[in-house]
């Protein structure tokens, strides 16, 4: 069934047309991209077919039984909004009685709660009426397994009070709410604009999966390459005002094109050969009274003034730093923690909590009489030491709210650590790249601003020099934006004008917090060489799986307890790795064999220092949480602590299931008890498989 269909369809930018001529359709369980350089008019078009903006010419044609959902870049909501408004927004008549029900449930919670202090005597009659009457609509319309999908959707994207307001959430969790009513709308067709922007690996990789597994059919804006690949069946490539589908995913993409760039290049050589005789016999003044000498310097004309090809040779680029002293960045047992109810993380969704908006939330005063509440603080980071150097490329790997971005303010000094100390060597130089970068004066032209830094890039071989106006270029500051004030420019290309600063300052320690948002591919290509290259330090923070594979060769792994653990390895090595062992510790409750084999270690990927970030030495810096490859034998009290973990886990998971029958009951107090002893189960469950894990481990 044809999904979407659209028939020369154009749009007129601020100084020429974005697209012409665009003609194509898209049928149903297909999974397509847009790509592009940065400006070429993907998010237009996607908007444009998603009736946000009206094109100058063509129609766009969406199959009414399908409906359309469309995720934007920067989603719009309203601040007084809960998060279960928001969501359930579309007019869908199950979405409604989905969110009746919900509403009903939380209603009734809160009655039931009243009713245990002992304060009400019974729940309503008028309450319970309303619920019987939305359980039966449910069954009629056989909504239970629609409402246990968007359940699974809202918790694996970490939504869970429904009740907030969308002017109290983070950038980052906008988005996730945003992309969490796309996903849940009963719609056949998602328009999704950058819909891994702000996300962390793990969810990206849930998400991967879900847009591969669904029959909707998805046109998709993205720069990340190994989503393109795991998702998409067709390639549409915005490119010279036109729309160019290439079939398969985005490695066949890649082939297609470099393919199609070879012929160009040949057909090019033949032209210019072809001219270089008719230019001589043009200089030579023929007559052109005769028919067939018009129609010959007519078509040399046309041949002179063609389009011509230009090949996307790319812009590799190796600076010449300062060099790296023999100490470059030492960290002695540093801790950060943060008041409960507080993120840590910065930009990628959370943003950095303020210690006097802490300090404030501590003061709550108590009721008269009682004792004043001593505030409950989360390690963030716990007790970790790294002794870098030179030339190490590592990556951070973590989920949103697990402190990457604080991790790197320590180290930069824009955050001080509760405890421990931070040395930094003395020719140590940071380039740190941070999610939002300030600008000290917006008036400067694009130009200038980078002048301040440097007037010429000296490349690595000392001789070499290219111009700031040369570098703008190739970052895609062509013509006269470079005369353009900065505050004109948007926010991705003001994150993009400043790399280039921070690159022409030739700093000998990068630290890049989230560089690769709002990057098109071709730019992404770019900074991939140079950091490939790069002879300094390199700590990087991506959600771009692709992107750290080429340039990072080891991991931090932030843990969910502060802890910080090591990889050797690529970070899609670490996704399979991680999935493995959870395989593996399935198994083992099971009474299975570990897939890994008896060396599996712990959740570093290590058996004894073989995956560690190097072994005890006199040049090899260790991590202290990972400093004792030798695991201790059991004592008799751990081994029967492991018998009793090995008797209490299966009993409580097969308690569990029982839970979900009985939660599916339509008496709504079983349902809530069930509930209750549910949850007390899964913190149990949660306590008890990090200890049966380190037993096992050592056992």
């Amino acid at each position: 069934m044809n999904i979407l269909s659209i028939n020369n369809l154009a749009k007129i930018g601020r100084e020429k047309p974005l697209f012409t001529g665009v003609t194509f359709g898209i049928q149903e369980g297909e999974k397509a991209a847009l790509i592009g350089r940065n400006g070429t008019g993907k998010s237009t078009l996607l908007a444009t077919i998603a009736g946000v903006l009206q094109p100058d010419e063509g129609t766009v044609v969406i199959n009414k039984e399908a409906g359309v959902s469309y995720l934007p870049q920067t989603p719009a909501f309203l601040p007084d909004d809960t998060i279960r408004e928001h969501i359930f927004k579309n007019n869908s008549p199950k979405l409604a009685v989905i969110r009746e029900y919900e509403e009903i449930c939380e209603e009734m919670q809160k009655s039931s709660a009243v009713v245990s202090t002992g304060s009400a005597t019974e729940i309503s009659s008028g309450l319970q009426h309303r619920y019987d009457d939305i359980m039966h609509k449910m069954d009629v319309s056989d909504l239970w397994n629609y409402e246990a999908q968007i359940s699974s959707i809202l918790s694996t994207l970490g939504i869970t009070d429904m009740t907030r307001r969308m002017g109290t959430l983070s950038g980052g969790m906008c988005k996730k709410v945003a992309l969490a009513q796309v996903l849940v709308e009963d719609t056949k067709l998602l328009l999704l604009d950058e819909p891994t922007n702000h996300l962390d690996i793990t969810t990206i990789y849930w998400l991967q999966n879900y847009l591969h597994d669904t029959k909707r059919s998805v046109l998709m804006v993205t720069h990340d390459r190994w989503f393109l690949d795991a998702v998409c069946t067709n390639i549409y490539e915005l490119a010279r005002n036109r729309l160019k589908l290439y079939e398969g995913n985005y490695s066949q993409y890649l082939e297609k094109k470099e393919t199609e760039a070879e012929i160009e290049a040949n057909t090019e050589r033949r032209i210019e050969s072809v001219l270089r005789f008719e230019r001589e016999w043009l200089l030579r003044g023929p007559c052109a009274r005769g028919t067939k000498i018009k129609a010959r310097i007519q078509r040399d004309e046309q041949l002179i003034n063609r389009e011509k090809f230009k090949s996307d040779k790319g812009f590799t680029f190796e600076v010449k730093g300062k060099r790296l002293g023999g100490k470059v960045l030492e960290l002695h047992n540093i801790s950060k923690n943060y008041p409960k109810g507080y993120v840590s993380e910065q930009g990628g969704g959370e943003s950095l909590p303020l210690a006097s908006a802490a300090l404030a939330s501590s003061a709550t005063p108590s009721p008269r009489g009682a004792a004043p509440k001593t505030p409950e603080y989360v390690p963030v980071i716990n007790n970790f030491s790294y002794v870098f150097t030179k030339g190490q490329k590592i990556g951070i790997f973590g989920d949103n709210g697990s402190g990457k971005s604080t991790f790197l303010n320590i180290i930069t000094g824009h955050l001080s650590p509760d405890s421990g100390s931070v040395v930094v060597g003395v020719n140590t130089k940071f380039g740190y790249y941070t999610q939002t970068p300030e600008f000290a004066d917006t008036n400067l032209t694009v130009l200038e601003y980078i002048k301040e830094t440097a007037e010429h890039m000296t490349l690595n071989d000392g001789k070499k020099e290219v111009s700031a106006s040369r570098f703008l270029e190739e970052f895609g500051f062509e013509g006269k934006i470079q005369h353009s004030p900065v505050s004109t420019l948007s926010g991705g290309e003001r994150k993009r004008l400043y790399l280039v600063r921070l690159l022409l300052e030739n700093p000998n320690f990068l630290v890049l917090d989230e560089p690769t948002n709002d990057f098109d591919i071709f730019t992404m290509n770019i900074l991939e060489q140079f950091l490939e290259n790069y002879e300094g330090c390199l700590l990087l923070v991506s959600h771009d799986r692709y992107f750290m594979d080429k340039t990072v060769d080891s991991l931090f792994i932030m843990e969910d307890n502060g802890d910080i653990s090591g990889f050797v390895g690529k970070c899609s090595e670490y996704i399979e790795y991680r999935d493995e062992l959870k395989k593996s510790q399935q198994g083992d409750f099971k009474g299975e064999k570990s897939p890994l084999g008896e060396g599996v270690a712990d959740k570093t990927g290590a058996s004894g220092s073989e995956r560690g970030l190097g072994s005890e030495g006199e040049n090899s810096p260790t991590l202290a949480n990972n400093q004792n490859p030798q695991k201790k034998k059991l004592s008799f009290k751990e081994q029967k602590e492991f018998q009793e973990l090995n008797e209490e886990i299966p009993a409580l998971e097969a308690e569990q299931k029982t839970l979900e029958e009985k939660m599916a009951s339509s008496d709504f107090e079983e349902v809530r008890k069930a509930g209750e002893r549910y949850k007390e189960i899964e913190a149990m469950l949660e306590e008890k498989y990090p200890r049966w894990e380190e037993l096992a481990e050592r056992a």
